[in-house]
């Protein structure tokens, strides 16, 4: 495959629902390293970049191979977007600049793994997409309530009798875990969705968010018990 691909890692310290979680132990081994390795590990990732306000993270990156970058504290709060930390990246790393594609990818995602990496790049690259994101196919019946408290069905018609999932119109999860950018149009857009964007299916991917103590609990179970030991 022709064209450099960078991988860009945005891990700000400072996590309330979980402190420090980025560099907590997960399956043994602190959480953004899982991320790293995963990158590293890619065919089609040329190098690997963390971004991070916080030294111990860029500490943690650094001894697991990736390149260390500071992010300023204006970019580095709560309400910052991830965007951000990639366009910081871009106009500080020359190896970011120099790219073709742009790899972004949630520390937070810690059983993502290099194939699914390989898959989203290589998916934007044959279909001529803008950008390719990781999803998973869902089955939930969603629904809004209503200021009187009636509950209105949102991906389903609540009137007609319940259909079989084989019998519903397939619907995905964006995982938030892989996005992969044209270089260019990402700079030019500001934002991680422009032009021609493509879901990926990721078929063995998890649902689990590390959000809270209790996510932790439930996504390191299910990766013990799926055999993953680190």
């Amino acid at each position: 495959m022709s064209g450099k691909t960078v991988a860009v890692i945005p891990a700000r310290g400072g996590s309330k629902g979980i402190p420090g979680k980025n560099i907590k132990p997960f399956l043994g081994v602190p959480l953004v390293a899982h991320s790293i390795k995963a990158a590293l590990a890619a065919a089609t990732v040329t190098e690997v970049v963390v971004s991070s306000d916080d030294d111990a993270i860029l500490q943690v990156a650094e001894t697991y191979g990736a390149i260390r970058l500071k992010r300023p504290a204006e970019i580095s709060g709560d309400e910052a977007s991830s965007e951000s930390a990639l366009l910081h990246a871009v106009e500080n790393h020359p190896g970011c600049a120099d790219a073709d594609t742009l790899v972004m990818l949630q520390c937070t995602s810690p059983l993502t793994t290099a194939e699914e990496i390989d898959l989203v790049v290589s998916e934007r690259i044959r279909l001529g997409a803008d950008t390719a994101f990781s999803v998973v196919e869902v089955h939930a019946f969603l629904w809004e309530i209503a200021a009187d408290g009636t509950g209105i069905g949102v991906n389903h018609d609540a009137s007609k009798p319940r259909q079989r999932r084989q019998d519903r119109p397939k619907e995905y999860r964006e995982t938030g875990a892989i996005y992969a950018f044209d270089r260019e149009g990402v700079c030019r857009a500001g934002q991680r969705f422009f032009g021609k964007s493509v879901p990926v299916v990721l078929a063995d991917a998890t649902e689990i968010d590390l959000d809270t103590p209790r996510d932790w609990i439930a996504l390191e179970a299910f990766a013990k018990a799926a055999g993953r030991t680190s």
